[in-house]
């Protein structure tokens, strides 16, 4: 993850915890573990400039600058404790779709075996598991897609 002006943005949300913050290295320079970070408790990590670094070999101190170019890894858990009751809904829904699908083969409409015959009305998908556009409406009701987002960029 790249920091912006300090600011690491977590994407995956919401942040449960935050664990360890990892400046990655460039130009064969080692990864080292990050001292002066802050979470805010929602989704923001705020780095220090002047996190120290001990023992720091002479040759990485001076080229710091090139050698750790803001790019970060972060260990941290996310999601909901629970799974919410609307996906738990809409994967019900997916199931007992596929459990009462009328044939194993999607598509099939109608099937004739000696003189009995049945028809179907067409939109079963067979054992096919999918969402309809109705689950999908209802997730995205519900909150679960992203619509927008900003990002910050800067000029170097």
């Amino acid at each position: 993850m790249r920091a912006q002006q300090g600011e690491i943005r977590l994407p995956q949300t919401p942040v449960l915890s935050v664990t360890a913050v990892v400046a990655v290295g460039a130009g064969g320079a080692p990864d080292l573990p990050v001292i002066g970070w802050r979470w805010d408790g929602i989704d923001t990590i705020r780095t220090s400039p002047e996190s120290p670094a001990i023992n720091l070999p002479e040759l990485w101190a001076d080229e710091e600058f090139e050698s750790y170019p803001g790019t970060y890894r972060v260990t941290y858990s996310h999601g909901s404790a629970e799974v919410p009751a609307d996906v738990v809904a809409v994967v019900a829904r997916m199931a007992l779709r596929t459990l009462t699908s009328p044939t194993m083969a999607g598509g099939v409409t109608g099937e004739t075996i000696g003189p009995y015959s049945y028809r179907t009305d067409g939109s079963g998908v067979g054992t096919a598991v999918t969402l309809t556009d109705d689950d999908r409406r209802m997730l995205e009701l519900a909150g679960y897609r992203r619509k927008a987002g900003t990002t910050m960029a800067r000029w170097r």
